[in-house]
């Protein structure tokens, strides 16, 4: 479908979202004990590539892409109770540590692993994932890590989890996330729990957004991939602190049925992969519509995004699968570190090598650090309102994300309308702005394009220090237009055939201490907890 087409869809698409958002967000409360009416209508064949497997996914399966998984599976020369088995191995081990998962199933696992090896059910038979905890997962304890939902047991799988286990996708356990969404994860009070992967024994750094149990999870070798939602940057952002690649589809490309809200018109489910390749298989599972979300019907089909994560050589070269304009914005070469500006440069001449590829610098307009910071507040209000009967039964619910939750409550109504102006004002400025002078825009942050719904990538492109740490992974966000997601899954195929940055795995931790040895022994520079303020301002 042409670009024209696409951008009218998604504009169609946007405008009956935003006006039916009080009508289809629901609760967990109110929730029918039914399962999602899933239908195949619209949704694209996955068709597994036969791919070469490194000689480190062999000598150890919880190395694996699920892409070699899949193919060493299919060859018998690993079975889904051995695969499934590794990767339990290594949560006990390991998890006391990361704290990457708020509940497991072994269990389960352990008896669909072998299910898997008499009869294969699906593309992703006999891969362990890793699910973020406000996911609905059937019989399994789901929290959105808060008080609010610490005793709530789904009777049906979200949409998204049921099309994982319908492809033969096995779940190993819930990952841990920022309380009800917001923050990096923490216990519900503000006590930080899951870590980047790659600096086990350093809280500080940071290991992304909400969505950092199941970056963890997969990461620290303990899931092959993972979902996540995001709303504020929790796709993309993980991926980028812990060395993955994750890709956040178009609104209503995946469904959000079954998926503890935060914001309906800007969540988003999405994987968190090692490479290109994993994340347009598990993003092929994922897509597609669902009558359960509205958000999901009448949209231009999903794309074949595995042959589009497919990197393209000819005569031994690789090259873009189709010629591709990538924009460089103002403040990509000019903020962060410099370590992490020398990666940019490194990754731009990267690029620019490729046939193909063109790369042109682009401007900003005058009222972008307006239109995407100050009114980006207008979230907040979106997020309070269903949760309103919980704020009058008990603040003290909501943890160390209280105040985040008050600010949305004393938004006035002509500040919503004014935030909405401005956002739609921002679509333009992106769709017919920026976007008409490049193809795929790079990014510093997830905004605007998680604001808007659009479709964006991040990738790893190095490691630089980071205090006593002396290798952190550091990635870049690729953006483009409405249902492009095939777009970005080319150029980063094709820069992950040049480099090895996303085949690289963090080393082992050292073995746990116990809870009180940690406390105990940590600076007072490493922040152990989140207080409320600092938990509103880094709220998705």
């Amino acid at each position: 479908m042409s670009r024209e087409m696409n951008r009218r869809a998604f504009l169609v698409r946007s405008a009956a979202v935003a006006a039916g958002t009080a009508a289809v967000t629901a609760l967990p409360a109110a929730a029918s004990s039914a399962a999602p009416a899933l239908t195949r209508s619209g949704q694209r064949p996955v068709d597994m590539p036969d791919v070469a497997v490194r000689p480190e996914a062999r000598n150890d399966p919880t190395e694996a892409t699920v892409a070699e998984a899949a193919t060493l599976l299919r060859r018998r020369s690993l079975s889904a109770v051995d695969l499934v088995e590794a990767h339990l191995d290594r949560i006990a081990r390991f998890d006391a540590t990361y704290q990457a998962f708020n509940a497991t199933t072994p269990d389960a696992a352990r008896a669909a692993a072998k299910a898997a090896d008499q009869r294969r059910t699906g593309p992703l038979s006999g891969i362990p994932l890793c699910i973020k905890d406000n996911y609905f997962t059937a019989g399994v304890l789901t929290t959105a890590n808060s008080f609010i939902f610490r005793d709530f047991i789904p009777p049906y799988d979200a949409t998204a989890v049921a099309r994982l286990k319908a492809a033969g996708g096995i779940v190993v356990g819930k990952g841990q996330m920022g309380p009800l969404a917001t923050t990096r994860a923490t216990t519900p009070n503000g006590t930080v729990t899951t870590v980047n992967a790659w600096t086990p024994q350093d809280q500080s750094v940071d290991p992304g957004g909400s969505s950092t149990g199941p970056a963890c999870a997969v990461a620290g070798r303990m899931a092959c991939s993972s979902i996540g939602t995001q709303t504020g940057g929790s796709i993309v952002n993980p991926s980028n602190q812990q060395n993955l690649t994750g890709l956040k589809p178009t609104m209503g490309r995946t469904s959000i049925h079954g998926v503890i809200p935060l914001s309906y018109t800007r969540d988003h489910s999405g994987p968190l992969a090692r490479d290109a390749l994993d994340a347009a298989i598990m993003l092929t599972v994922l897509a597609g519509p669902d009558p359960d979300d509205p958000r999901t019907l009448g949209l231009p089909s999903v794309p074949d995004l595995i042959t589009s994560a497919l990197p393209v050589r000819r005569k031994g070269r690789v090259e873009l699968r189709r010629p591709t304009t990538i924009g460089v914005p103002p403040d990509y070469l000019t903020g962060g570190s410099a370590g992490v500006l020398a990666l940019r440069r490194a990754f731009l001449d990267t690029l620019a090598s490729i046939p193909g590829a063109r790369v042109v610098d682009v401007t900003y307009p005058a009222d972008w650090g307006l239109l995407t910071g100050t009114f980006n507040n207008i979230r907040l209000s979106e997020r309070t309102e269903p949760f309103l009967p919980y704020l009058k039964q008990d603040p003290k619910l909501f943890g160390v994300s209280l105040l985040s939750w008050l600010q949305g409550l004393f938004l006035s109504g002509d500040e919503w309308i004014t935030g909405q102006r401005a956002k739609h004002h921002l679509l333009r400025e992106v769709l017919d702005g920026v976007l008409t002078s490049c193809d795929v825009l790079l990014q510093t942050g997830p905004v605007p394009f998680d604001i808007l719904g659009l479709p964006e990538l991040g990738l790893p492109i190095g490691f630089t220090a980071v205090g006593a740490n002396p290798a952190v992974p550091v990635g870049t966000i690729l953006g483009a237009g409405p249902y492009e997601e095939d777009r970005l899954l080319e150029v980063a195929a094709a820069y992950q055939a040049l480099t090895d940055w996303h085949t690289r795995r963090p080393a082992d931790p050292a073995p746990s201490a116990p809870a009180a040895t940690r406390a105990a022994t940590a600076t007072a520079a490493v922040p152990l907890r989140l207080t409320p303020e600092e938990a509103a301002a880094t709220s998705a």
